[in-house]
């Protein structure tokens, strides 16, 4: 920092009132030479120390020195005209007092209280005036250069009077650089304040001079054109005696790693609740197939036990007949043929209710749509809806997990029967388009979708639908699955004509 021509008359001498927060082995050795040294340096003083152990050294000091104690940060920050809090819990508490410390209330951190209390030390061998001098400079160049919080200096006009290291490799500058440029133009490259240059950015030095209150942000700054790293910034006014603000303190402390993790764990906590409302869909969906794959599986249930029936009471007649023989051959090929479609139906479901991990591998979507056809087309005989497929003789590879697959092509068909409660026709079509895209189209001729709903229809919780018939999550997760392969969704309707559903996926061989 340049020099000032500052009076420093004793009653003109800045005051410094800490409050200490851990009240070990450094604690208990400050405390002992503010208590030897208070005759040279009256304008330091402790007003509390806080530690969460009764037998801690330092505060048994400090109860001898007359100093409030107390087990709870809080309490401290109850005290009036605490300047500072002295940090020395090696920053184990350092997050919780900057969370819960008072605006203009500035923290020292352990590092730096070790230094200070080094300070302190060699002060004793130097004469009061000599002590002032020295512990005046060390201190500056403890907590200016040797945290890792960057610090700035800065005029009221915005021009940087002086910044530490940690300021400087932030901001990519050299001292020379810096001192005398305004800290728009060092930081941003702007001409005037950031407030004024960039729209939704608030200063918090101009807030501070505005307000002569300190003010925090968090701040975005590009270190590479592919890393962005954030700081929590915050500023300080120190102003004359008559109160008006002569300087700024920024204080830049690096919150990136933070940040990111938080970030982190809420797109954990995104992906879970997304994967439980995929199979909650999935699960309300195996619910409607099985209503009708009951009745479907019920029918030649019943046939099986008539036969099986018929078959016993021969038996039970006496020995069976060449033309019994002949009925049973032909009974037991019909009760096979039965049971396999049964345990077909049961297989469809059970691997449709199974909860996997997602795996991209190669899929034909031929095989996507014939699994689907087969668990539902009972239920769109029952509904009177007539079913016409159009799928490529050849393969129609792509890559993508095939219950994600079944499950966009799935709800399309039950919202294409939702939409046909009278009866009407669904068509089904796949195809290649090129060497490069594959297209699945659903096509129905129901109510079809009001124009002003189209915009909507993929938004989570939009529904048409009456109250009890659903939340409107089916379509929004068919959005979201294609998207994650990498694929494209599109519908044509008009109210009354029936809709059109077109997705498009990359073909495996022409990865996008």
């Amino acid at each position: 920092m340049q020099n000032e021509e500052i009076d420093r008359n004793e009653g003109d001498k800045l005051s410094l009132n800490l409050a200490i927060i851990g009240g070990g082995r450094t604690c208990n050795a400050f405390l002992k030479i503010i208590r030897v040294e208070q005759s040279n340096y009256p304008n330091v003083r402790v007003l509390g120390v806080c530690d969460i152990d009764p037998k801690a050294r330092g505060l048994a000091t400090a109860r001898e020195m007359g100093i409030f104690v107390t087990d709870k940060i809080t309490d401290l920050f109850k005290i009036e005209g605490v300047d500072a809090v002295l940090e020395l819990t090696n920053n184990q508490a350092l997050d919780e007092i900057m969370r819960l410390k008072p605006a203009g209330v500035a923290v020292i951190e352990h590092d730096a209280g070790r230094l200070l209390e080094t300070v302190f030390s060699v002060s004793r061998k130097l004469t009061a005036a000599e002590k002032w001098i020295d512990l005046e400079k060390r201190s500056y160049d403890i907590l200016f250069q040797q945290t890792n919080i960057g610090v700035v200096v800065l005029a009221p006009d915005f021009s940087i009077i002086d910044a530490n290291r940690a300021y400087l490799q932030a901001v990519k500058k050299t001292k020379e650089e810096a001192i005398g440029k305004p800290c728009h133009e060092i930081v941003k490259g702007f001409f005037a304040p950031c407030s004024y240059s960039q729209m939704g950015f608030e200063c918090p030095v101009l807030h501070t001079l505005k307000t002569g209150e300190s003010a925090i942000i968090i701040h975005e700054y590009p270190v590479s054109d592919s890393k962005t790293s954030y700081f929590n910034i915050a500023t300080y006014p120190i102003k004359d005696k008559h109160g008006n603000i002569v300087r700024v303190i920024e204080l830049w402390r690096d919150v990136t790693k933070e940040i990111l993790s938080r970030w982190e764990k809420k797109l954990q906590r995104m992906e879970m609740d997304m994967k439980k409302m995929v199979q909650e869909d999935r699960m309300i969906s195996l619910g409607r197939l099985v209503a009708s794959c009951v009745h479907e599986i019920n029918n030649p249930i019943q046939g099986l036990l008539t036969l099986s029936h018929l078959m016993q009471e021969k038996l039970e007649e006496g020995a069976p007949s060449p033309k019994d023989v002949t009925d049973f051959t032909k009974y037991i090929s019909l009760m096979t043929t039965e049971l396999e479609r049964c345990g077909g139906i049961i297989s469809g479901l059970l691997s449709f209710s199974r909860e996997s991990s997602i795996e991209y591998k190669q899929e034909d979507l031929n095989d996507v749509l014939s699994s689907v056809i087969a668990l539902t087309k009972h239920k769109m005989e029952l509904s009177n809806i007539r079913l016409t497929t159009n799928t490529s003789d050849a393969p129609l590879i792509v890559i993508g997990d095939k219950n994600q697959l079944q499950q966009c092509v799935l709800n399309l068909i039950f919202n294409a029967i939702e939409a046909m409660p009278d009866g009407g026709d669904l068509i089904i079509n796949a195809e290649s388009e090129s060497e490069k895209s594959v297209r699945i189209e659903i096509k129905d001729t129901g109510c079809g979708i009001q124009e002003e709903d189209l915009h909507h229809i993929f938004d989570p919780f939009f529904t048409t639908k009456e109250e009890g018939k659903g939340v409107g999550l089916g379509l929004s997760i068919v959005y979201g699955m294609v998207k994650s392969h990498k694929g494209d969704i599109k519908v044509k309707s008009r109210a009354g004509e029936g809709a059109a559903f077109v997705l498009r996926f990359p073909a495996a061989s022409y990865p996008p």
